[in-house]
């Protein structure tokens, strides 16, 4: 895969807001028709993970929400909610850091995150309710769906990104991260390639999935932009697939588990 020279970011018009059971490929059907543009082979399609977790009814309802006794003592000492907490607890196979205001986990899906990915913003519209969105069950799944949806939809053989915002332990700010991925290699292993000058690489792995994910959120923003699905064009994206899960390094690989 590789960029010839040019890439573009377009933002998919005219979206509702999703709903539990939503078509999301048909919505970006019909979006992208009233705009009169079309999907090109080779495309890669990125979509915000909430979207994607609304279309699949993974959105909670926190009156709902009973908290275990260690939820209610972790949320004490991390001076959340305790409904919330627990939701982070269901969804995480441990807590690998916390402190007021923090609570760092690893997901179920194996992502090292905060709060599990557990999220209240663009959920709810004010005086509706309390609730909260939990991720996509499988990320990698939805996106192949997202994925065969769209050739049938709209004709054309694209890959999908599902795009979530991860912060970094040692810098400030969120960034675009892939969560899930089809149709595409989310990790390039370069090693063996030569460089400019014949040196042959040893340890570059790119993590492409993550990049492009990156490069949709300058697009879909963080708060009122409302544009949740953006392609990316100008890349060839026919070559091999793996999965977003790919881009998780084993505990033996990580030196700081």
């Amino acid at each position: 895969m590789h960029a010839a020279g040019r890439l573009e970011l377009i933002a998919v018009p005219g979206l509702p807001q999703v709903g539990p059971g939503d078509d999301l490929a048909e919505l970006v059907a019909q979006g992208l028709d009233a705009a009169g543009m079309k999907l090109c082979d080779g495309d890669v399609v990125v979509f915000a993970q909430k979207v994607v977790s609304k279309a699949e009814g993974r959105r909670v309802d926190l009156g709902t929400v009973i908290p275990t006794p260690r939820a209610e003592e972790v949320a004490r000492q991390v001076e959340k909610d305790a409904r919330l907490v627990e939701l982070v607890l269901r969804e995480s196979k441990r807590i690998v850091r916390q402190r007021k205001d923090v609570l760092i986990v690893e997901h179920r899906l194996g992502f090292v995150m905060a709060n599990a990915g557990v999220d209240q913003s663009n959920v709810a519209a004010d005086g509706c309710g309390e609730f909260a969105l939990l991720l996509p069950e499988a990320p990698d799944q939805s996106a192949e769906r997202l994925r065969r949806d769209l050739y049938e939809r709209c004709g054309a053989a694209v890959a999908v990104i599902i795009n979530d915002s991860f912060g970094r332990p040692w810098r400030r700010g969120t960034v675009g991260v892939a969560i899930g991925s089809a149709g595409l290699p989310a990790l390039r292993d370069l090693r063996g390639q030569p460089d400019m000058f014949g040196r042959r690489l040893r340890v570059t792995e790119v993590g492409l999935a993550d990049e492009i994910a990156s490069a949709a959120s300058l697009l879909m923003g963080q708060a009122d932009e409302a544009r949740p699905v953006v392609i990316v064009r100008g890349l060839n994206a026919s070559s091999q697939s793996l999965p977003a899960h790919s881009l998780l390094r084993t505990p033996e690989e990580d030196l700081f588990r």
